[in-house]
């Protein structure tokens, strides 16, 4: 096995790789033993020289991402053994046989055991997303062992990392095609149709983590006015117009992603006159909007990504739901979501208790929403439970 650069733990900062947490901060380390650059496979030590675990080394905050809690080396038969786990996975699911679906997430970081890594299957293309030099520095390996697995299931590979790697000076790390050259296509969710984007889309080109909230959305769309806030594609749209929405009204600030909604719409229900979508600032409308109604969607983007704007998303959050709760016709049902890592469950579901009493309204939880299964959490990693929701009914 080839010798690593070891990095001491000081004392005491070991207990959370003991607990199995994938993350080493810089603040824990006493000291590097050997030379060491951005992505480098190193082994952690604890203070008394016993091995804890081995990760990629990275210049920032988190300063090692774990791969495993044993000595390993990443060959070619780690990627395919790892890769191969989270497909079969996903083929436990039902996901890659289901003829109504053929969108889903391949690999989830920290909850497939590959922190740094995201990869997204959009009927036959795959969306390869980096977010550390570790795996950067493994890509044709990873691309290798997807090729290996998905066989003639794929006919495109995308590396979408360049705005998602950390920047350094003298590494660039452009995206672009590793198979075929096919950058969007339509994908089936849930039976439903929408057209993917993934080199020029948000994300990977799709919000893949909202899948089953979606379907929840078209449960209790039926006979209501619904509103779908920060519209994007037009996801949500799309499932209240089939569970039988008497009207549904799509807005974003985006003249871009309002056109993707009504690309959606129309490939599902054309020229079906219950639809209509807004180029509009969302407080401004919660402010200005005339006529109620009794289905608001809300899934704004990130509010925080880091935990130094923490307060201040928080305050947003309160804003966005008060303006939702004080507008929302009595019975109505409010779905709202929080995709930021930062902001955990307790602090969404206080922002948003402090928004119904401002609003003076009473409020009680149907149901409590996150991410799909195909989006899995580690138990030692609860940070990577980022998607948050709520759906309430408001009296």
């Amino acid at each position: 096995m080839t010798e690593r650069t070891r990095i001491v733990l000081k004392s005491g900062k070991d207990q959370s790789l003991r607990r199995l947490h994938p993350w080493v901060f810089s603040g824990a380390i006493k000291k590097i033993y050997g030379p060491v650059r951005e992505g480098d496979l190193v082994e952690l030590y604890d203070n008394k020289d016993e091995y804890l675990a081995s990760g990629h080394y990275q210049d920032g905050s988190i300063a090692v991402r774990v791969l495993s809690f044993e000595k390993v080396e990443t060959d070619q038969a780690f990627w395919h053994k790892m890769i191969g786990r989270a497909w079969k996975l996903r083929e436990t699911l039902g996901l890659v046989t289901d003829p109504g679906t053929s969108v889903f997430r391949w690999v989830n970081a920290e909850g497939d055991g590959l922190p740094g890594l995201i990869v997204d299957y959009y009927g036959g293309a795959v969306v390869v997303q980096m977010h550390s030099y570790g795996m950067f520095r493994n890509l044709e390996a990873i691309v290798e062992a997807i090729r290996e697995r998905a066989g003639d299931q794929i006919h495109t590979i995308y590396n979408k990392s360049a705005s998602t790697l950390p920047k350094r000076a003298g590494i660039t790390a452009p995206s672009g095609f590793l198979m075929g050259d096919q950058g969007r296509g339509s994908v089936l969710e849930n039976g439903y149709r929408f057209h993917v984007n993934w080199v020029e889309g948000q994300k990977t080109g799709f919000f893949i983590d909202q899948r089953e909230n979606r379907r929840l959305v078209g449960k209790w769309s039926r006979g209501r006015r619904v509103l779908n806030m920060f519209g994007y594609t037009g996801g949500f749209s799309v499932y209240a117009l089939g569970g039988g929405a008497d009207l549904v009204h799509s807005v974003d600030s985006s003249k871009r992603a309002i056109d993707l909604t009504l690309e959606n719409t129309a490939a599902n229900f054309p020229e079906d006159p219950r639809h209509r979508a807004l180029t509009r600032d969302v407080f401004d409308f919660l402010d200005n909007m005339t006529g109620s109604y009794d289905l608001i969607i809300l899934d704004p983007p990130a509010f925080a990504k880091h935990q130094h704007v923490l307060n201040n998303a928080l305050q947003g959050y309160k804003r966005l739901n008060q303006r939702a709760f004080e507008r929302i016709a009595p019975g109505g049902i409010l779905f709202t979501f929080s995709c930021s890592q930062a902001v955990s469950r307790e602090n969404f579901r206080k922002s948003v208790f402090a928004a119904a009493a401002n609003a003076g309204r009473s409020v009680r939880i149907l149901h409590q929403l996150t991410q799909p299964p195909d989006h899995p959490v580690s138990l030692f990693h609860p940070e990577g439970e980022y998607l948050k929701g709520l759906v309430m009914e408001v009296e």
